[in-house]
């Protein structure tokens, strides 16, 4: 499996996991960024002075390239580090522990809202008690 971002709709926040670490605790209905995202896209460079060296007193011209192709990717991370702060999710029998980037209160906001199970959040300042809903942000009863 491989660490995906999964933004959060109308806001810069963004969760790192694995999908279906994710998908645990907020239900199927959650999709990477990547899923329908990646796609060759193409530029054009314009013709540009090159010197090889500072000082240079002879630069030479590189040639315009038309279209340069490029491969665009929404979720794509550099290195294996995952950006932003750590938040941990834990229920009864699972822990897991996921980053994101962005604003804790966007995220809190997300995880409230989508909540598949009863869990406990942990930010890097508090832990937060998240109740399971009906798809409509609305809590659900606990029996």
């Amino acid at each position: 499996m491989t660490i995906e971002r999964f933004s959060i709709d109308g806001s810069t926040a963004a969760i790192f996991a694995e999908p279906a670490n994710l998908q645990y605790f907020l239900g199927s209905s959650i999709e990477p960024d990547t899923i329908g995202g990646v796609e060759v896209r193409t530029k054009s460079i314009p013709q540009r002075t090159v010197r090889r060296y500072k000082g240079d007193p002879e630069p030479y011209t590189v040639r315009q390239v038309a279209s340069a192709r490029y491969l665009y990717d929404p979720g794509r991370r550099n290195g294996a580090a995952t950006p932003g702060q750590e938040m941990i999710l834990s229920d009864a029998t699972e822990t897991r522990t996921f980053t994101y980037s962005g604003s804790w209160v966007d995220v809190h906001a997300f995880l409230l809202g989508n909540a598949a199970k009863d869990f406990t959040a942990y930010s890097a300042s508090a832990s937060y008690s998240i109740l399971a809903t009906d798809g409509q942000a609305t809590p659900l009863k606990k029996k």
